[in-house]
């Protein structure tokens, strides 16, 4: 059994060290002095970091990016979270699983596809090259985590908390605001977190729906590396990661606020 334990804990390590591998070797250049990616490193230096605030590229991509995650996250965790509700009932019946294939079709669909399609249409409704276009196209593939979490929370909420409050004359709206949105506040904050985070990493329907006055910092970063490998990309990458970190903190923090409420 000790060594069964031992062979699984070297396995995990070895996993652990495959993913993060990359990682390691690319952070370490956001500090170089160097103007190259590569080592040996000719010393340590923030002047990536400078260069993401002070260059106007860099700069206006990142603000571009926090409108549009934003803008992102807002619509996807409304519309998320009313599908959630229409889709609460039997997760065993035929229907309910048809809607919610539906709903998570753009998981599973190429994004290319879904760039070329959105582009096809937006050209029809003068929405392509605009910050209300990437913003829907972001929203689209933003949804589907909104859904998962937020009726994950909402299959194990009791519905006869909801029927008590009604039992006490409490109508429907009020039911919804005092009672069962409170209680899918865990999901809907995840949900709220993903989509934030799939806006921010979205980069192929980006390049079939925005145009140069909504580049993101992934399309930024993806036309950097096409043009030239610069040190600032690895800057940019370890923006991302701590963010993403950051990310997965404040899921961590609500998950354990959600189960103390409930113990």
């Amino acid at each position: 059994m000790n060594g069964f334990k031992l062979l699984k804990l070297l396995f995990g390590t070895a996993v652990v060290f495959f993913l993060l591998a990359p990682l390691v070797a690319i952070l370490p250049l956001a500090f170089t002095s160097g103007a190259l990616l590569g080592y040996p490193m000719e010393g340590y230096s923030t002047r990536w970091f400078q260069e993401l605030v002070q260059a106007d590229a860099w700069r206006r991509s990142i603000i571009n990016s926090l409108i549009i995650s934003v803008g992102t996250t807002a619509l996807a965790t409304v519309l998320g979270t009313i599908g959630a509700l229409g889709l609460r009932g039997n997760q065993y019946s035929f229907l309910f699983n048809s809607i919610k294939t539906v709903f998570l079709l753009p998981m599973v669909v190429p994004a290319v596809v879904l760039g070329v399609g959105m582009q096809l249409m937006f050209a029809r409704y003068d929405l392509l090259n605009s910050y209300t276009g990437v913003i829907i196209a972001h929203t689209v593939v933003a949804v589907p985590f909104v859904v998962i979490n937020v009726l994950a929370v909402l299959q194990s909420v009791d519905r006869r908390v909801e029927q008590a409050a009604a039992s006490l004359g409490a109508p429907p709206y009020v039911i919804l605001q005092k009672v069962t949105l409170p209680l899918a506040k865990p999901g809907i904050i995840s949900g709220a977190v993903f989509a934030f985070a799939t806006s921010l990493d979205e980069v192929v329907l980006t390049l079939f729906v925005a145009g140069p006055n909504q580049r993101t910092l992934a399309r930024q970063m993806f036309s950097t590396i096409r043009e030239n490998i610069s040190p600032a990309i690895a800057a940019a990458a370890f923006v991302f990661i701590v963010g993403t970190i950051l990310i997965a903190l404040v899921m961590i923090l609500t998950q354990r606020k959600a189960a103390a409420q409930q113990q």
